[in-house]
């Protein structure tokens, strides 16, 4: 069983490798972030996450009496200011109040990520 996990993080090219690597620390700095903003309910996930230089992603999703629900918002930082998409719609610019806590949140995400995370490895 051991050795079939090892072979498994060693096979492939280093550009596989290094995908994988990548994608496994996206998850965690993602669990890292959902958890910032208070309990995630039972029967529900969050995550919050750096996708790249210019993408923050919130994901949410839950169960309730009505059934499952799913939220993602994408917010684009560009030099003309940060813009939103909610599941799939256009995006559109956001408020100053709202830019100010996406600011907070990436503040408190890069703290978190970097004491629970990176000083570790």
């Amino acid at each position: 069983m051991f050795g079939k996990l090892l072979a498994g993080a060693f096979s492939g090219t280093k550009a596989e490798r290094r995908a994988r690597r990548y994608r496994d620390l996206i998850r965690q700095e993602a669990a890292i972030g959902g958890k910032l903003f208070g309990p995630i309910p039972e029967n529900g996930r969050r995550e919050f996450f750096c996708l790249d230089r210019h993408t923050w992603v919130w994901h949410e999703e839950w169960d309730d009496a009505q059934g499952h629900h799913a939220v993602t918002t994408r917010y684009d930082v560009r030099p003309q200011g940060i813009f939103k998409a909610q599941d799939g719609q256009p995006y559109q610019p956001v408020s100053i109040q709202e830019g100010r806590r996406l600011y907070k949140a990436v503040d408190l995400y890069n703290e978190a990520v970097k004491a629970e995370l990176y000083s570790k490895l």
